[in-house]
């Protein structure tokens, strides 16, 4: 028999899984997939733990799912792979939002969900569905642990100066603070980071985790110390369809003169602006990529242009830079943009070696240069199944 951690990462659209075997050392992924198109046109895929495709389905028109019927055909799915001796002891989450309370991985109950709904309103494009998922699984398996594991916390490290406004003091009391995002991603670099390069570890690195989402952190001893994102996951980069940092009082004069009310500028802010906003074509960077379209090229441009100058406010934030690191699917994947955004950062001391770029890395800059540039993929999911497994080894002892 066989104890499994199954790890949820519950989006609007979508319902990403590993499974996990509970191993003594590590958890080691068995499966991972995902359920797309919900409430459209629902599209299932499978993996084993080699990456290769085990099982495909798609629902037809008219029967989409929703989070509760993805859920529903993930587990009856599991039941025709998993062994009848084999049983699920825990279930990970993605939360993106913790606010102030919640600062560690959490054994959720119905009261710790309920303070959890609080936060919707400034993640709403991720917290509904997070906890979402984390409802429809109490409901079926009451007893089953589940553990929310929060995008926040691994900023609870960031100077109280890093994180304030300059908003009267009342506000900041109230929680209107930055609190970063993406730090289950930035958690994991800095736990592999000792290995590929021990010298950024103990000094000034900064994380660019870009992606549909995208921001950059600055760690100062594997510690966050900034954060692009802040009160909202919308502050910071360019991104898919986030508009990243705006004047403020582009929302007054939208209001005011434009007629738009609080809905209509959540839905601009967090879904029409960004990258598909700028080039009115696609979110997607590859689409961007291969365009022979200007308004491409241009939302290209943007996105590498802000990401510029983040990094040299996080240099200014950490007083230099030891070194650079890419990760997300844009920061794995996209050549291109890893060498924008190097030759943007050579006044900082990054000398690119296109060959090492092109290849993937993991190291991409010269032998010579003083900052260092590294490639290193993400994994958010072992970060959680983790997580999972402390929280779970505490309730048990």
């Amino acid at each position: 028999m066989a104890d499994l951690i199954l790890v949820l990462n519950a989006g609007s659209s979508s319902l990403k899984f590993t499974i996990y075997a509970n191993q003594a050392s590590e958890p080691e992924p068995l499966y991972d997939g995902q359920i797309e198109g919900l409430f459209t046109e629902s599209r299932f895929k499978a993996k084993d733990g080699a990456g290769k495709v085990i099982a495909e389905k798609t629902w037809p028109k008219g029967s989409a799912l929703d989070h509760e019927g993805a859920i529903e055909a993930l587990f009856a799915w599991g039941r025709g792979v998993l062994s009848s001796k084999d049983r699920i002891v825990a279930v990970g989450h993605r939360v993106v939002h913790g606010g102030l309370r919640y600062t560690k991985p959490t054994l959720v109950n119905e009261d710790i969900l309920t303070d959890l709904e609080e936060f919707n309103p400034l993640a709403p494009l991720h917290q509904p569905h997070n906890l979402a998922a984390i409802r429809v699984l109490r409901k079926r398996s009451p007893d089953l642990p589940q553990v929310a594991c929060f995008d926040t916390s691994f900023h609870t490290s960031i100077p109280s100066l890093a994180q304030a406004f300059g908003l009267p003091r009342k506000f900041t009391e109230q929680g209107v603070r930055r609190y970063g995002f993406h730090g289950l991603s930035y958690e994991y670099i800095s736990s592999v980071l000792p290995g590929f390069d021990p010298e950024a570890a103990k000094g000034r690195t900064i994380v660019a985790h870009l992606g549909n989402g995208a921001s950059l952190c600055a760690m100062q001893g594997l510690k966050s110390m900034a954060c692009t994102l802040g009160f909202t996951a919308v502050e910071g980069l360019v991104m898919g369809t986030r508009c990243g940092t705006l004047d403020p009082g582009v929302m007054l004069y939208l209001m005011d003169e434009c007629g738009m009310n609080t809905r209509d500028l959540e839905k601009l802010i967090y879904k029409e602006s960004g990258l598909l906003g700028v080039s009115g074509i696609s979110s997607d960077m590859r689409t961007l990529l291969e365009s022979k379209d200007p308004r491409a090229a241009e939302a290209v441009e943007l996105f590498v242009y802000r990401i510029g100058r983040e990094i040299g406010s996080l240099s200014a934030a950490l007083g230099g830079l030891d070194a650079l690191v890419f990760t997300g699917g844009i920061g794995e994947n996209a050549v291109p943009i890893r060498e924008r955004v190097c030759r943007a950062a050579q006044w900082l001391g990054l000398e690119l070696d296109e060959n090492a770029n092109a290849a993937g890395g993991p190291r991409i800059s010269d032998a010579g240069s003083r900052v260092r540039a590294w490639v290193i993929p993400t994994d958010e999911e072992l970060m959680i199944a983790r997580h999972a497994r402390q929280v779970l080894a505490g309730k048990a002892g």
